[in-house]
């Protein structure tokens, strides 16, 4: 089996950010195959000088297959489908996203969805999520993927791990979405509740 991976850094003028929060889990990704590769990622960046663009790096786990630049225009999240799915895994960001894909089609008008594994919190298709609760912010332990603006919240103690179980969503006072491109964007939803059942 061949498996294919990918990193995507947000680009800001021509200025790749965080870019050592994503070569350290695309070397982990190699490690944990058994690879060993001092490839840096860095060595490989043309971004255009002015714009916002996402910076789209495909490897496997001997080579570097393709990097793109694509203009970024933000996805408006107001709605969040809760799908369940205690067999879903979705480890590495992988290019093989068939099962998150699935559970797209089924979100039933929603801008994207919350997925429920186990009856506890995970992520949603395009990133991780932290919820507030008494001034504090938590993203569950149980992400599917640990995501590198995850991994750089948690490492500054902005965000701390914790089992969110579903029937606790309605005791967090805010919601923040978190991934390269979008940072921690905290959702107001335009009407009614986020969180769609």
């Amino acid at each position: 089996m061949r498996y294919e991976f990918f990193e995507t850094i947000k680009v800001v003028d021509g200025v790749h950010l965080n870019v050592d929060f994503h070569q350290a889990r695309y070397e982990s990704v190699l490690k944990s195959f058994g690879v060993q590769n001092e490839l840096q990622l860095k060595s490989f960046f043309h971004a255009p000088n002015k714009g916002l663009f996402r910076c789209r790096i495909v490897y496997t786990l001997d080579a570097l297959v393709q990097i793109k630049y694509l203009a970024y225009k933000k996805r408006k999240i107001n709605s969040l489908k809760l799908l369940y799915d205690d067999d879903i895994e979705y480890k590495y960001k992988s290019t093989s996203r068939d099962a998150l894909d699935a559970l797209f089609e089924r979100r039933e008008g929603c801008d994207d969805l919350l997925v429920v594994k186990n009856g506890l919190i995970t992520d949603t298709t395009i990133a991780n999520i932290a919820l507030q609760k008494d001034g504090i912010w938590y993203s569950p332990k149980s992400a599917l993927l640990e995501g590198t603006t995850r991994a750089r919240y948690l490492q500054e103690k902005k965000v701390i791990l914790k089992d969110i179980k579903v029937e606790e969503l309605e005791s967090y006072t805010q919601v923040a979405l978190l991934n390269s491109m979008i940072g921690f964007d905290i959702i107001t939803p335009n009407k009614g509740d986020l969180f769609v059942r």
